[in-house]
């Protein structure tokens, strides 16, 4: 017996040229959607590197303009390619690029939580690891959360640039480069699922 509704109508998700989801929508430096067509200087580009080393300079040239959002999209690239005892060490970097967009956003309680987490991440590791002044990632993590928390607020904080102490190499001692890869793993793993459900 037939409901009398509608059948739900399903919309395709944007993707990019290798098949994976993408969002089309323009966004805002901060990674906000806008609508589509929106005409605007100040949007978010997308990046075109090969190696784990372009990724990660990319990352930090915006990170220190300030573009926390697409900061953070190329970060995520050296986090996944990292060895497994640096994945935590990058994802605390990535977490306070991601706390710096919630306060860009106007998100108290999520910068708050994304820089307690960081911190709390980033102290498993040296002071300084692989050319990185972690303690002082971690103190502005520390300090941005209780500030923004006393504040109840997204108050002023003074981003940090990305903390540096030399020119690298800062992914890893042997100097790379260490390339990316094609397919990457997500894609490969949704490949084999079709995979097994067409044999079965």
């Amino acid at each position: 017996m037939s409901s009398g509704r509608e059948p739900t109508q399903r919309f395709e998700r944007d993707r990019d040229a290798s098949g994976r989801p993408e969002q089309a929508r323009p966004r805002d430096r901060a990674g906000r959607p806008l609508p589509y067509g929106t005409d605007e200087d100040e949007l978010t580009e997308e990046w075109e590197y090969h190696t784990v080393e372009e990724a990660l300079a990319t990352g930090v040239e915006l990170w220190d303009a300030q573009r926390y959002f697409e900061a953070h999209e190329c970060l995520e690239d050296v986090w996944h390619q990292a060895p497994a005892d640096d994945r935590r060490f990058w994802q605390g970097v990535i977490q306070v690029a991601v706390g710096c967009v919630h306060h860009q956003r106007e998100r108290a309680a999520g910068a708050i939580r994304l820089w307690r987490r960081a911190a709390q991440k980033l102290a498993a590791y040296p002071d300084v690891h692989h050319g990185v002044d972690v303690e002082q990632l971690r103190m502005f993590a520390e300090a941005a959360a209780d500030a923004v928390e006393l504040a109840g607020f997204t108050v002023e904080v003074g981003y940090p640039e990305f903390p540096a102490m030399d020119d690298g190499p800062w992914f890893s001692e042997d100097g790379g480069p260490h390339r990316l890869p094609t397919d990457p793993a997500w894609q490969a793993a949704g490949q084999q699922r079709r995979a097994r459900t067409l044999e079965a």
